[in-house]
């Protein structure tokens, strides 16, 4: 897949539905890290919107204000790198209106492909998930947040992608730390 596909690959990182510790379905808190951070990755591997989804107007909110903060004025001109990174960077209230939106700027209803540490049923290896990319159609990754997109979301992806897995036995990555590996190993230079 060459560069110019890239932008067709969008990222999701979802507040709501996921789970807590307890296994309860909740919404998790925008951490800002992950909002700057995200942001930054999916700049440097080319891809198109990311979205922070989250249903909470205060969490809403808080993102619109960190995003217009590095947009516009002072942040933008202190620090135009963080600027250029956030500028595809968009809040959202559901992963359905990020599907819809996609399909919208795309023409087309994008592949969603969830991610997450547990091996599922639809999994797909990122060598054939390569092999899909090269169709060049629109595609959303989806991350979770808290312990993990409720079932439902895995449940109607298209695909699920192999979770990551370490040497040690210990699977529990930062969703930024996840969010690199999976983009370098699906956009990376081999």
């Amino acid at each position: 897949m060459d560069k110019a596909h890239y932008s067709n690959i969008h990222l999701a990182l979802v507040h709501f539905p996921v789970y807590n510790k307890t296994g309860e379905v909740v919404v998790s808190s925008v951490t800002t890290l992950d909002v700057h951070d995200i942001s930054r990755v999916c700049r440097t591997y080319g891809v198109g919107a990311f979205y922070v989804v989250t249903p909470l107007k205060t969490q809403q909110e808080l993102v619109e204000r960190l995003v217009g903060h590095w947009l516009k004025g002072h942040g933008a001109e202190y620090n135009p790198t963080r600027k250029e990174a956030l500028l595809k960077t968009r809040v959202i209230k559901s992963l359905e209106d990020a599907v819809a939106d996609v399909t919208e700027q795309a023409g087309e209803k994008p592949c969603v492909v969830v991610t997450g540490a547990k091996q599922q049923p639809n999994s797909i290896g990122y060598e054939n998930f390569r092999e899909q990319l090269q169709k060049g159609g629109p595609v959303l990754l989806v991350f979770g947040t808290g312990w993990g997109l409720e079932k439902n979301l895995t449940r109607n992806a298209d695909y699920v992608l192999e979770p990551i897995e370490g040497n040690s036995g210990f699977n529990h990555l930062p969703v930024r730390g996840a969010v690199a590996i999976i983009l370098d190993r699906l956009l990376g230079r081999s």
